[in-house]
């Protein structure tokens, strides 16, 4: 069971954009750099850190099949898993999926969702539609189609008699997602909320209890921290800050 045993602290990242997190390169270094940051979150747990790779990227043209999105190849993902088990990290494949439909996306990455230690993250932020460009407008998602991700992975996990699989879905806002109570318990899948609201230390408290306060029983909470933006409105949050948040992050994630 990943939870209540282990306290998740990841780093996100795409290959070559730094904007995007500290995953970018330099991949052996960042890996001891996070393992030590996830011990300042173990409070009575067994630290366990987490890569967050951006396997499909949105983006702001059309691309060859009109979809608003990039795709990182296997070599890619192989490379991150690679070095994830190296240092015994879990990875997490995100997905930004633009005008393209979020669960075919999902099933595309079925081959690493296979693995034992490969989880998902979805960004609904960047989950627009037919005639909208991400980053121009907010995308959206329903917790029916978060329940349909959820019972795919579960599936996978029993079919394939796989541990715990961790899902994360991103948010920064009430209206990202909609319906959320559509979104039920699957066996095997543990299920987190990512709150990702940027800004001053205050801002960021506002989000996490607006977004937090009615959090489905079989939803756990995360906590994203940025280094770039929220620095912006002062220091970064400590890990004891992060830690007396209520209810208590149980992932807390670094872009």
């Amino acid at each position: 069971m990943i939870f209540p045993k282990y306290q998740l602290v990841a780093y996100v990242g795409l290959p070559g954009s730094p904007a995007l997190g500290p995953l970018d390169k330099d991949l052996d270094a960042k890996a001891v750099k996070l393992d030590k940051l996830s011990r300042a979150y173990a409070a009575g747990r067994t630290p366990l850190p987490v890569m967050e790779l951006i396997t499909v990227v949105a983006r702001g043209s059309r691309g060859k099949d009109g979809m608003y999105r990039g795709r990182l190849d296997d070599a890619k993902i192989e490379q991150y898993l690679t070095v994830a088990r190296k240092h015994k990290m879990l990875l997490l494949l995100d997905i930004q999926p633009g005008r393209a439909k979020i669960l075919p996306e999902v099933k595309r990455l079925e081959r690493w969702l296979k693995e034992p230690d490969v989880g998902l993250a979805f960004d609904p932020e960047w989950a627009v539609g037919p005639t909208q460009v991400p980053g121009r407008v907010f995308g959206h998602t329903t917790g029916a189609e978060l329940d349909s991700i959820a019972a795919y992975l579960s599936g996978l996990v029993q079919a394939n008699h796989l541990p715990e699989k961790v899902f994360v879905f991103h948010q920064l806002s009430a209206r990202i997602v909609t319906g959320e109570k559509a979104l039920k318990p699957h066996p095997g899948v543990v299920t987190i909320k990512s709150v990702d609201g940027i800004g001053a230390r205050t801002d960021k408290l506002k989000t996490w209890t607006k977004l937090t306060t009615a959090l489905p029983p079989s939803v756990h909470a995360g906590f994203k921290l940025f280094y770039t933006e929220d620095t912006r409105h002062g220091p970064l949050m400590t890990p004891a800050q992060v830690l007396a948040l209520k209810p208590r992050p149980e992932l807390v994630i670094y872009e």
